[in-house]
């Protein structure tokens, strides 16, 4: 697993990966499973290996698709940074997923041990609010079809991962809005066609048999 997460992250050493992983459990989770739902603790940290793991509130009985977390992401919700608090969305997993998992309890012996670990955790969190930052920045400044654009450029693989009527909530509209739109782009030859993605690097399989 070690030589795995190293091939996805360059900019670890074997050691960081070995320290990172050794605290962290490797989840396995089918299809229609939640990591998480509202009213439950958080407790700790996942990190998708591989899958496809969606965020979404309920509000007013109604799904509100707030993120995607796919390979090789940790999943992180601004929203609910205070660990062993309630949560008010639910993380569920569209595809078979491998995640690794990473306790608050785990997390804190993992810096007394390993000063160095919780700088590296620190900048990587950093980054998370960064680009969480820029997301939401562009989403309120785009309209519905700039934003599609934008999710075709910077995250193609969601087209074909994820339900239409679901990414129509992701981007704040109605799924005949969705349509429209991708009607639209279609007239002008912007469309990619959609087709089944495979899955960088190993395979789940793969992944759990190098456990």
């Amino acid at each position: 697993m070690v030589d795995f997460m190293m091939s996805n992250f360059e900019m670890l050493s074997q050691e960081e990966a070995r320290v990172l992983f050794s605290f962290s459990q490797i989840k396995t989770f089918a299809q229609g499973d939640f990591l998480m739902k509202e009213g439950q603790i958080q407790r700790g940290c996942f990190f998708v290996i591989q899958g496809c793991v969606r965020e979404y509130y309920l509000i007013d009985g109604e799904e509100r698709t707030t993120a995607f977390y796919t390979d090789m992401q940790t999943v992180t919700s601004v929203a609910s940074s205070k660990p062993k608090s309630p949560v008010k969305f639910y993380l569920e997993c569209l595809e078979d997923t491998v995640a690794t998992f990473l306790s608050i309890e785990a997390e804190m012996e993992m810096y007394r041990q390993f000063p160095w670990a919780e700088s590296l955790c620190r900048l990587g969190a950093e980054e998370i609010v960064s680009e969480y930052q820029n997301t939401l920045a562009n989403y309120m400044l785009s309209t519905p079809e700039e934003r599609y654009l934008n999710l075709m450029e910077d995250r193609p693989e969601l087209l074909n991962r994820v339900p239409q009527y679901q990414l129509a909530s992701y981007l704040g509209v109605k799924p005949e809005s969705l349509s429209r739109i991708r009607k639209r782009i279609s007239t002008r030859g912007h469309l990619p066609p959609v087709s089944l993605v495979e899955h960088p690097g190993q395979s789940l399989k793969s992944a759990l048999s190098s456990r």
